[in-house]
């Protein structure tokens, strides 16, 4: 099986040309699957996370994937990320330090996950912010991979990367995983039957959770929205086929044709800004910001 990848930015459009990767190679079995990329004139280097997660899953279902065609733009960012070299590929060498390293994780790694988020995000031109914002910060990143291993109840892993567009002033950072997807943990868990993209606005929203115990869950997310919205970045969500983003401070969602068989949530930040952030009960106890 040969399949033809065009441009893969993260948004719609893009997701929608992974979906489609999904649902063709969904059914693949001793086969080979070659990834032909002479189209690919760009692709957004956090796309990796989710573009691995299809391939890690074509890859152990026995069949046999090659990445072929590369543009040598495209390669070289592919390349320094890591992802290429789990396809015959050498990686090279970062000199900007802009890259958020290619990996997979499996469920049980959340320490190295940890690491790997204070490895990497730091100057990457994340706004100034308080220790304790910091901190707050790095838990809500945290739990985007600690809903993937509850939430998703993945087998296969998490499948994180990230990018420093320095001259366009954000920095990408996207974890994927092969889980049961938003929409049916909602289902299962709380009986409230949904849309995929109402159910991604509904585990959006910080008071609903679908976490048992007595320590409520959502907070991470509410923070990290809060922040996007004051930091003028953008959040996006793909869960089966539902689409769902957060930018310029408005919610919109929409429906793919064919569904991502998993979960991927998206964070951009907008490095741009020079505010500088604190949490409120740094100064007051009332409020987050």
């Amino acid at each position: 099986m040969k399949i033809s990848l065009h441009e893969i930015r993260s948004d719609y459009d893009g997701f929608s040309i992974l979906n489609n990767l999904a649902t063709q190679t969904g059914e693949c079995f001793l086969d080979d699957v070659e990834i032909d990329m002479q189209y690919t004139t760009w692709m957004d280097a956090n796309m990796c996370a989710p573009l691995g997660a299809i391939l890690y899953r074509v890859g152990r279902d026995l069949n046999t994937v090659k990445v072929t065609n590369i543009p040598n733009n495209v390669k070289v960012i592919l390349a320094k990320n890591g992802f290429l070299c789990n396809y015959g590929w050498t990686r090279r060498e970062d000199t900007y330090g802009s890259t958020i390293e290619y990996k997979r994780f499996e469920p049980k790694d959340d320490r190295y996950f940890a690491e790997y988020i204070e490895k990497h995000l730091i100057g990457k031109g994340i706004p100034a912010m308080s220790s304790g914002l910091l901190k707050k910060f790095r838990e809500s990143i945290y739990e985007i991979f600690s809903n993937a291993v509850i939430h998703s109840q993945t087998k296969q892993g998490i499948f994180s990367c990230g990018q420093y567009y320095y001259r366009n002033h954000r920095l990408d950072f996207s974890v994927a995983d092969l889980g049961l997807g938003i929409r049916r943990n909602i289902l299962e868990q709380r009986g409230i039957n949904l849309t995929a993209e109402q159910a991604i606005n509904w585990a959006m929203e910080g008071k609903n959770t679908t976490k048992a115990g007595p320590i409520p869950g959502g907070l991470g997310l509410k923070l990290l929205r809060e922040f996007i919205i004051k930091n003028e970045g953008r959040i996006q969500i793909v869960s089966d086929n539902g689409y769902w983003e957060l930018s310029e401070g408005k919610v919109k969602t929409m429906a793919f044709s064919e569904p991502f068989p998993g979960t991927v949530v998206n964070i951009e930040i907008n490095t741009a800004d020079t505010k500088s952030y604190r949490l409120v009960s740094e100064i007051s106890p009332d409020d987050i910001f």
